[in-house]
């Protein structure tokens, strides 16, 4: 327990409100430092709690430690009533390689936290409402852990989500309410409404407030407060905290709130907000807590006192914040990843008396022990759940052997099944997610680019995201333009997460192993083609199934097929890099080519194996980049440029690719398919073309 809470256990009404209104006059004189040193505080853009302090007060002053926070920019009151201090918070206004938070990575007023005496507050972005996702997951998380019996110590945690009146439009925040309700989660939703957004009014955004909009999710509790009122605002949130911590259902808190700051420094007050800014004064919560405090004896002298110690208090927290050190240049680019515990090769690949499966199959066995092995673990997405097991059957069975509780079934909500691993893995549930079809992925992108990928890296380590994403990818035969698109590319282009692209059941299983310990996000690309191997010339994606304890570590490609050392020799060979259905197009139209052809699977897309790369096209001298994606901007081309750059010396001719037609989707009508698509006849034009160039 930090000093600051020490100080509050157990104080009595007259020492809280005193308790407050220094914190407030803090707060306040922190506001007031930033605007009078704009030379230096307006480099980094930056919010305060002006206006805000009271809700936000009475909030941090009665979280406890074992609780759980996902706060929003403008939380700085209640991070001083959770017991941080003045020059940790303007070490991040800085950006000053102190920061308790980022290290100087990321904005003022968004916390990463991991400390004893305080919440658990996982990294969380800007984008306004995102948060509402990953914070449910937390609680979802919290129910979990505790219907089986898995949570240490005896203590009854809560989660705190805050957020802004305006962010509630957002639809994610809908998918939020959605599973709280429907799951009966431990959450409070903290809404803070001002009646702004940055320069729109509430009556131009907004049909209704929150506290209106939030009446149609029958089992959501709500209530109403005037978020200017110390008092009042203490005794809405004890009450609530009370309900949440013994009910362990959700409820929502709306408090109004006045703007008294910028919205940001950047968007400042003045240049937009003449017609209201004297009535939001009126309800300063300084001013309204002064009052009640000035009906005690010897009050006024006690004010002078405290509004002098926190001048003076932020003059020293700030001249000190100013003359600490910057961060250090040369770590600008640690922590991209956490270190995955997955370095070598483990298991048994080919028993000796072991059986041929299909990708499918090895997939749902990988997760089956996993969940037999690690009672953490869960299985969710859409259609997963006992009555069907996945539109592939790759979850059939799951929900019968491990429960509803550990394989089910969700809304149609991408953005809920991505976003709520974040919080899942904050409080120590590992989450195995499906996204039904690659073509269906991107109303998840918000949270899998927002939360997930910038986490590790803008905490400065401290909350990687475990999240096994599995995507069912490509082209299966006239499965038509929603249902068989490739999205490697996109993702591709998202730093801070794994890709994962296996070709054959043995791989599925060790890379499926292998995601699943991984700290990290992971996506698992699985082809649909391949899953039952009855696409033409895919039945070598049946192997051995390996034993259970085989795990293939990330970021390992394999020769596929090699080709005869004498061609080699003569300059008659090729390599082709591919992965997925583009290793059995290549396999197929090798055949023509008699020992000439070698081919590189890669496996796993990021991280990426360039050493094997490297070596083979220096060895060939002649490299092919195959894909089943529309060629144009694509990965296939990018690593196509990359090969072209650093391997000049060793290349006998332009590095080659080939892929889809560079079409917004993939036609229905097989024979349109067909026309689009890459096969084993085209890819043997391409290679001759590459031969005698």
């Amino acid at each position: 327990m930090t000093e600051a809470k020490k100080a509050n256990a157990g104080i009595n009404k007259i020492e809280l409100l005193w308790k407050a209104y220094e914190l407030m006059q803090v707060s306040k004189r922190m506001a007031e430092s930033y605007e009078e040193n704009k030379d230096v505080c307006s480099k980094y853009v930056h919010s305060t709690s002006r206006g805000h302090e009271a809700i936000q007060l009475a909030t941090g002053l009665q979280l406890k430690e074992f609780d759980y926070a996902s706060l929003y920019y403008r939380d700085e009151s209640m991070l001083l009533g959770l017991g941080m201090e003045p020059y940790e918070l303007m070490l991040q206004l800085m950006a000053k390689r102190d920061d308790p938070f980022s290290g100087g990575r990321t904005y003022y007023g968004h916390p990463s936290v991991k400390r004893k005496g305080l919440p658990i507050i996982p990294h969380q972005s800007s984008a306004t409402g995102m948060q509402a996702i990953p914070a449910t997951g937390m609680a979802h998380g919290i129910a979990y852990l505790e219907s089986q019996k898995l949570m240490k110590g005896k203590e009854k945690p809560i989660v705190l989500c805050s957020l802004g009146d305006g962010s509630v439009t957002e639809g994610e925040v809908a998918e939020a309410f959605q599973m709280a309700v429907l799951k009966k989660l431990p959450i409070i939703y903290l809404i803070q409404d001002n009646g702004w957004g940055i320069s729109a009014t509430a009556k131009e955004m907004r049909a209704m407030d929150a506290f209106d909009y939030a009446a149609g999710f029958k089992g959501l509790a709500r209530k109403r407060v005037d978020g200017s009122d110390f008092i009042k605002s203490f005794q809405v949130m004890k009450e609530a905290i009370a309900f949440v911590r013994a009910k362990r259902l959700p409820i929502l808190i709306h408090a109004t709130c006045p703007l008294l700051g910028h919205h940001t420094s950047g968007v400042r007050r003045e240049w937009y907000r003449q017609e209201d800014l004297a009535a939001h004064q009126k309800r300063d919560p300084i001013l309204i807590l002064e009052k009640s405090l000035l009906k005690l004896k010897n009050s006024k002298e006690k004010i002078k006192e405290v509004k002098k110690r926190a001048i003076e208090k932020i003059k020293s927290h700030f001249d000190s914040a100013l003359a600490s050190a910057d961060p250090e240049p040369t770590e600008f680019d640690t922590h991209e990843f956490a270190a995955t515990p997955i370095k070598i090769e483990q298991g048994i690949r080919v028993p000796k008396k072991g059986e041929k499966v299909l990708m499918v199959d090895a997939a749902l066995h990988a997760v089956d022990e996993i969940l037999r092995k690690h009672p953490e673990a869960l299985f969710y997405g859409q259609d997963v759940g006992r009555r069907l097991g996945g539109v592939f059957r790759e979850a059939a069975t799951l929900a019968q052997k491990y429960g509803d509780h550990r394989v089910f079934n969700t809304p149609i909500q991408e953005a809920y099944i991505v976003g709520s691993t974040a919080g899942m893995s904050a409080v120590g549930v590992k989450a195995i997610v499906e996204i039904q079809f690659a073509d269906y992925i991107w109303p998840a992108l918000n949270q899998l680019v927002e939360e997930l990928s910038k986490s590790c890296y803008l905490s400065k380590g401290k909350f990687p995201i475990q999240s096994l994403i599995r995507v069912p990818i490509g082209a299966y035969g006239s499965g038509g333009p929603y249902h068989s698109g490739s999205i490697e590319s996109t993702l591709l282009t998202i730093r801070g997460i794994k890709v994962v692209y296996p070709s054959n059941a043995a791989d599925m299983k060790g890379l499926m192993k292998a995601a699943y310990y991984d700290p990290n996000p992971v996506v698992m690309l699985e082809h649909k083609g391949l899953y039952w191997s009855k696409v033409t010339g895919t039945a070598e994606a049946k192997t051995i199934e390996p034993d259970s304890e085989y795990i293939l570590p990330l970021g390992i490609a394999t020769i596929f097929q090699a080709a005869n050392e004498e061609k080699i020799q003569s300059g008659e060979s090729a390599v082709i890099i591919t992965y997925g259905m583009g290793v059995y197009w290549a396999r197929e139209a090798s055949k023509n080519f008699v020992g000439r052809i070698e081919i590189v699977d890669l496996r796993t897309l990021n991280p990426i194996d360039w050493t094997l790369i490297l070596e083979s096209v220096k060895r060939h001298g002649r490299a092919f980049v195959l894909t089943e994606e529309p060629l144009m901007n694509s990965f296939a081309e990018s690593l196509a440029g990359r090969i072209s750059k650093e391997c000049f010396n060793y290349l006998d001719a332009p590095v080659w690719t080939f892929g889809a037609a560079n079409l917004p989707a993939v036609p229905l009508n097989s024979e349109l398919e067909k026309m689009m698509l890459p096969n084993a006849e085209k890819v043997a034009s391409e290679i001759e073309k590459l031969l005698v160039f």
